[in-house]
């Protein structure tokens, strides 16, 4: 007899397609696990097997705090979130429909944070019912009932026994063997499962690949044998050719595609991957990644390629971007173009150190000595992690500086399928010049109008000159009058002014004007746009707009928020609440980019932010805005 975690009235059921199939429009799945057990491995996969099926997808990892946390804890709960639709996904949702976990003590951790509702199905290994261990056993009894009792509904399954008919090691086999019965339960096509198997292991030989291949089999087999629940998610129609990628592989795939051919980084979480992808493919098309010492080597090396005419590229994460910060300075100063990415986190090195947060900004944009503009893109998709790195690439060779893109973890390692991108001739750099330089013309040569200059690269005969990180003329000359300075720094910013006299005003979702208009940047743009378009359903005046280029901001900022009765940014960053103790308009200390809204404008930008951990759900956001609306009636 199948036994089945939730048995819904009859009435209560969507239309079903194919035999004992109920069709949902979305449904998000969480895999949990002590760390290193694969499930952050077998919610990859099953995300990528789903795009590949052609649905919708975006996947968040649940990363422990320590790199080895204690076994069977809730500080060690690892895995993945897969939202999976048949439409575009564009974040990670609010609660989980389905949970596969690998203990009881995991799990706990998930209900901590919301992640479950009231019927959430979850499919909890039963091994420790059996446990030689006492008090594992009581626990894990107890866990049970406590579940059941909060209104989730349980079945017990035999992950571990199972996994021990195949492998003596069943920690590493488990991951396969849940991906098996979640690929039963929501229909997946075992034919593409098997693929993605063989090329996740293919480099370990066929004795892994098959035991793994046995495995995938095996769970999905005692799904089919033993479950009772299907489900199925249609796919996205008219998608055309899709990629599935995570944000940190965009990166090092837009790196390529901009021919760029220097990659120099420290490792450091979450960026590291990027460099990992890199390391793997770049010396296909010709290039190199140096792993520095340490970050500040890892600046000083991209500087020293960028200088010598190729502009390279340096990837890391908050910790990182303060050592870098004097060199930063020194590409400002020495005008020398540079790529830099920094991938959020929580910091700056404890507490929430692997954790997704848009904690950047303000350090992005002064953390440098002295007057140090630069060029600010913060893509929103893992599509534009790709296509951002072509486009700042040019944009440091055009304006002669660096430029630093903020992506953050949830990008990152979030996967999400998008159109494969078709290699253009213009996305690459141009040669190096190698004619000879008019030794007429100084090596910085400002145009007054726009403070932009051409640059001799080292090597081309006649453009010779001492390079100083110091303010100097335009003969590269140390500035010691205080008119040379003046001068100086006014073309550095005059360039800022001509890049954003290029761009377009941002595009506002929803109506032009009303009460109250949301702006958000990075990863925030899927959930922030879900929850608006909940509360326009329901008949609120309520409208985003969503900065990507946040030095200089985008145009006509201002007109487009004096068309609305309230602004307010929400953002994955510390802010201070009205309603907490000691807090007034006086001392209140704003979200990052409502700070610098508010200066820009001089306009009554408000703020709501949090810091969790984790993306901001769609449900929270409206929850938040729901609230205001209400008030201010």
């Amino acid at each position: 007899m199948k036994q089945s975690a939730i048995e819904p009235k009859e009435e209560s059921r969507p239309a079903p397609t194919g035999e004992g199939a109920i069709e949902v429009e979305q449904h998000i799945i969480e895999i949990v696990s002590d760390s290193g057990e694969g499930a952050q491995t077998c919610g990859q996969m099953f995300g990528t097997i789903s795009a590949k099926m052609g649905n919708g997808i975006w996947t968040v990892e649940i990363i422990p705090a320590e790199i080895e946390p204690p076994h069977r804890s809730r500080a060690g709960a690892s895995g993945n979130r897969i939202r999976i639709g048949s439409k575009p996904v564009t974040n990670a949702g609010d609660t989980a429909d389905v949970v596969v976990a690998f203990n009881e003590q995991v799990l706990y951790s998930r209900i901590d944070v919301g992640a479950l509702k009231p019927g959430t199905i979850v499919y909890l290994d039963k091994v420790w019912d059996s446990s030689p261990q006492d008090e594992v056993r009581e626990a894990y009894r107890a866990a049970v009932e406590d579940f059941r009792r909060m209104g989730f509904h349980v079945a017990e399954i035999p992950l571990e026994e199972d996994c021990l008919k195949y492998t003596d090691e069943p920690r590493r086999g488990k991951n396969m063997w849940a991906l098996g019965m979640l690929c039963a339960v929501y229909g997946r096509d075992m034919d593409v499962a098997c693929g993605e198997i063989r090329k996740k292991f293919r480099r370990k030989g066929e004795v892994v690949t098959q035991t793994n291949l046995d495995l995938i089999n095996a769970g999905y087999n005692w799904a089919l044998e033993n479950l009772s629940e299907r489900f199925f998610v249609p796919a996205v129609k008219d998608i055309g050719e899709m990629v599935v990628m995570n944000g940190n592989t965009a990166i090092g795939l837009g790196v390529m595609a901009a021919g760029m051919e220097i990659c120099s980084m420290y490792p450091i979480t979450p960026a590291t991957s990027a460099s990992h992808y890199l390391s793997s493919v770049y010396h296909t098309v010709g290039g190199f990644v140096h792993q520095a010492e340490d970050e500040i080597a890892a600046i000083g090396f991209a500087l020293g390629a960028s200088y010598s005419g190729k502009t390279a590229v340096t990837i890391t994460s908050g910790p990182g971007l303060a050592l870098k910060t004097e060199f930063v300075g020194l590409a400002v100063m020495a005008e020398i173009p540079l790529v830099i990415v920094v991938v959020q986190r929580g910091g700056p090195s404890t507490g929430l150190p692997t954790k997704i947060e848009q904690g950047d900004l303000l350090a992005a944009l002064f953390a440098s000595p002295g007057d140090s503009p630069k060029i600010i893109l913060a893509p929103a998709t893992i599509e534009e992690c790709f296509h951002y790195m072509v486009t700042a690439r040019k944009l440091a060779e055009q304006f002669r500086g660096p430029v630093i893109v903020l992506t953050d973890a949830n990008l990152a390692t979030g996967q999400q399928p998008f159109q494969r991108p078709v290699p253009k001739e213009e996305w690459l750099a141009a040669p190096i010049v190698q004619s000879d330089w008019d030794e007429s013309v100084p090596p910085f040569a400002w145009d007054s109008e726009t403070g932009l200059s051409n640059r001799p690269i080292p090597g081309q005969r006649g453009g010779e000159y001492v390079l100083t990180g110091l303010a100097h003329d335009e003969e590269s000359h140390v500035a010691y009058e205080s008119s040379i300075n003046q001068r100086t720094m006014a073309m550095r910013s005059r360039k800022l002014a001509v890049l954003q006299k290029s761009l377009k005003p941002p595009k506002i979702h929803g109506d032009p004007e009303g009460d109250l208009l949301v702006v958000t940047w990075g990863s925030t743009l899927g959930a922030a746009i879900e929850a608006v378009d909940r509360l326009r359903k329901d008949g609120y005046k309520v409208s985003s707009v969503h900065l990507r280029f946040l030095s200089p901001f985008e145009p006509g900022l201002k007109a487009i928020f004096q068309k609305f009765k309230k602004v307010m940014t929400v953002e994955i960053n510390y802010s201070d609440d009205l309603r907490m103790p000691y807090i007034n308009e006086e001392n209140r200390r704003p979200a990052q980019l409502a700070r610098l809204l508010r200066d820009q404008t001089l306009l009554d930008i408000d703020s709501w932010s949090r810091v969790p951990g984790s993306p901001l759900p769609p449900g929270a956001i409206e929850e938040e805005l729901r609230r205001r609306l209400t008030a201010e009636k």
